[in-house]
């Protein structure tokens, strides 16, 4: 996905960078509605999901969705995740998060979207993103309409 927006360098998407819980899953359980819009769209981006797993479920969660799980560790998930869309490149990754372990993932990537659902949204991540939005599907409403993208991040 190519979108040229007014203002800024033409932003290039090829990744989509998940992080898990608060993100696309609420208290461990994949959101409805989330494997089918990711199958959906795998044709056009290449889908990640990177977590430390709190809940031990997200294997099983995306067992039928068209997506690579990234288990990292429990300490340092931050610099882990930075360290994950640095390695598929941050200038064609979008990345998604609510926690503090995502802010340098949002930050570094070139559009960082922070989410404030159920779980809540760390002040510091929302401060290192681009956009803030209230629903994940917000998020696949961007990926299907780039007008979306523009209208927002336009000068």
């Amino acid at each position: 996905m190519k979108i040229d927006i007014p203002g800024r360098e033409v932003l290039e998407i090829k990744n989509i960078v998940f992080d898990y819980n608060g993100t696309i899953a609420i208290d461990g359980k994949l959101i409805e509605g989330v494997s089918e819009i990711i199958n959906e769209l795998s044709s056009s981006f290449s889908f990640y999901v990177i977590t430390a797993d709190t809940y031990g479920s997200v294997q099983k969660e995306l067992e039928n969705t068209k997506c690579d799980v990234i288990t990292i560790g429990k300490n340092t998930q931050d610099k882990s995740k930075l360290e994950f869309i640095e390695s598929i490149g941050a200038k064609n990754t979008l990345s998604v998060g609510n926690g503090r372990n995502d802010k340098f993932m949002l930050k570094h990537s070139v559009l960082g979207i922070a989410i404030l659902q159920d779980e809540g949204l760390c002040t510091e991540t929302l401060l290192n993103s681009d956009i803030l939005v209230k629903s994940i599907f917000d998020v696949f409403a961007y990926l299907k309409d780039e007008n979306r993208l523009i209208a927002t991040l336009r000068n």
